[in-house]
């Protein structure tokens, strides 16, 4: 099921509770205690950072596929810190290895980057920093004077899950499963909350790996069969040929979709129904050509339905965690939280070079 930890830090006290969630986070995905030790690391650097330099924040601990498509297929733990606070003025210097502005003994954003399988970073000053690491089975820490690693080629999918009122499963879920050219992107929204809500996406996300080979609309009528045992959910799919560069869009039930190309975001509707209880007689299919530039936000109906997308031009240079965290972030606040599960998943274009 869905496990999720979500720790808010408003102090200091709450660090070692970040740190135990990442310890039990790496239980769940069986990994060794090498890499529950960076793992515990990287989580409690995260962790002090908000307490020293945002007045707060949240850490939300997820299992996690990796971000790039073409990468062997193993959960691992993915850690992501948001906050509202000042945002960091000088990203580049701030990621450097060993660079602190306090006078503690944290280890540094450098050392996540360093020792985490994959680090992102995106802040603005005066709107607050998202930073996500993923950590995994492979060997963590790599020679500063190493071989570059060869670059990345597959489209990225990846997002953030969080349960209503901290708690223990979401009824949210997201996956991501390639068959041979073809991404499929899902997101399920179990109706209701808490384990039968999370025993329906589970269903969802199991039921994907025996069908990711159809079109969407094909995939919601299999889901639809093998979630007829669970109280049913609301699910949207969405699939991409990386050989035709078309992207296709399925949605049954409030599952929210916005597909931005050329600085333009266009909503991808979804069809009423439930998926397992209420299944539509015909499921509309939406078609668009997928540039380079393109970006694709599905989320469960835990976000806002006017969620403002993300202005910087920027951020779809990023892994699409970060990308998802941040409009999850944006869509929210300590004043006004969300009022349910919430899952943001994002499928984003293969990496370019970054620009400064």
């Amino acid at each position: 099921m869905s496990r999720v930890w979500d720790v808010p830090v408003e102090d200091s006290t709450r660090i070692r509770d970040v740190r135990v969630a990442a310890e039990a986070a790496c239980a769940h995905a069986g990994l060794d205690p090498h890499a529950t030790a960076v793992t515990a690391l990287v989580a409690t650097e995260l962790a002090s950072n908000l307490v020293k330099h945002a007045a707060g924040g949240r850490i939300v601990v997820n299992l996690t596929d990796p971000s790039d498509t073409l990468a062997p297929d193993g959960t691992g733990v993915q850690i992501t810190s948001l906050d509202h606070g000042p945002g960091i003025e000088n990203v580049e210097a701030a990621l450097r290895d060993g660079h602190t502005t306090t006078s503690s003994l944290g280890a540094g954003l450098g050392t996540c980057l360093r020792i985490a399988h994959a680090f992102d970073l995106h802040s603005c000053p005066g709107q607050g920093t998202v930073a996500v690491a993923r950590i995994g089975r492979a060997p963590a820490s790599r020679s500063a004077h190493a071989e570059p690693l060869p670059p990345r080629t597959g489209v990225r999918a990846g997002g953030i899950t969080t349960a209503l009122a901290h708690a223990e499963h979401s009824g949210d879920a997201f996956s991501r499963v390639r068959s041979g050219p073809r991404v499929t992107l899902l997101l399920c929204d179990g109706l209701g909350h808490g384990p039968k809500a999370a025993e329906a996406s589970t269903a969802a996300v199991e039921a994907l790996r025996r069908c990711a080979d159809r079109p969407p609309a094909e995939i919601l009528r299999h889901l639809h069969s093998a979630l007829r045992a669970t109280r049913g959910a609301a699910v949207g799919v969405a699939q991409l040929d990386e050989e035709t560069c078309r992207l296709s869009f399925a949605g049954v039930g409030n599952i929210g979709a916005r597909l931005r190309s050329e600085d333009t975001w266009q909503s991808l509707l979804s069809h009423p129904g439930i998926v397992g209880a209420h299944f539509p007689a015909t499921v509309p299919v939406h078609e668009s050509d997928w540039r380079p530039d393109s970006l694709l936000v599905l989320h469960s109906d835990g976000l806002p339905s006017r969620w403002v997308p993300p202005a910087d031009p920027r951020l779809g240079d990023h892994d699409p965690a970060v990308v998802a965290a941040v409009v999850l972030r944006d869509a929210g606040s300590a004043a006004r939280p969300l009022r349910d599960d919430t899952c943001v998943a994002v499928l984003a274009p293969r990496p370019r070079e970054r620009r400064p």
